[in-house]
């Protein structure tokens, strides 16, 4: 994948939230402005990959305390120079909670949110903004879940208390689409 296919990428995803419209048009602005948008070092900003993990039943979400943070979220992180987001967004899965990749599954190839987040200025670095392309994932929660030392805890989350772990704009965003997704 090359930058232009997450931008034609782009131009197919429709959301009908104004908020996450502007961010897919915002993301559209930078991801063309920078060549190197996947590269980390890239300052104000960089693309990431996360994802919205569900189980088997739709019924439950995946979320990780992540100790850099304090906070729950969502799997995800750094491209690391990989121009596929779809296989950034499954490596992060994979490596943040220790499950094998051919446990994890990619339910649509096409996007499933769009954020727009300012990190912080910590010891980990200057603050900045990561343009999040977001997929959804399926991992049958009968699982283990070995974990990995960047987070505090990893659990299966109830879809209806999502907003229990992390009040987020954009998790709450989320938590509807995966609602529609089992009418």
């Amino acid at each position: 994948m090359h930058r232009q296919e997450l931008l034609e990428m782009l131009d197919q995803y429709k959301t009908s939230l104004i908020t996450e419209a502007g961010y897919v048009q915002q993301t559209r602005q930078f991801i063309a402005a920078h060549e190197d948008c996947f590269h980390s070092e890239l300052l104000p900003g960089h693309v990431t990959g996360s994802a919205w993990v569900i189980n088997q039943y739709i019924n439950k979400v995946l979320m990780l305390h992540h100790k850099k943070h304090d906070e729950w979220f969502q799997p995800g992180g750094h491209a690391d120079r990989d121009s596929d987001i779809i296989r950034v967004a499954i490596r992060e899965t994979s490596e943040e909670t220790g499950i094998d990749y051919t446990d994890i599954k990619l339910v649509s190839p096409d996007i499933f949110d769009v954020d727009i987040h300012l990190i912080p200025e910590s010891q980990y670095g200057p603050r900045h903004y990561h343009y999040d392309i977001r997929f959804l994932l399926q991992i049958d929660d009968s699982i283990v879940i070995p974990g990995n030392p960047e987070s505090y805890d990893i659990q299966w989350v109830e879809l209806y208390k999502t907003q229990q772990f992390n009040k987020n704009l954009s998790t709450y965003r989320m938590m509807q689409k995966t609602r529609r997704l089992k009418k």
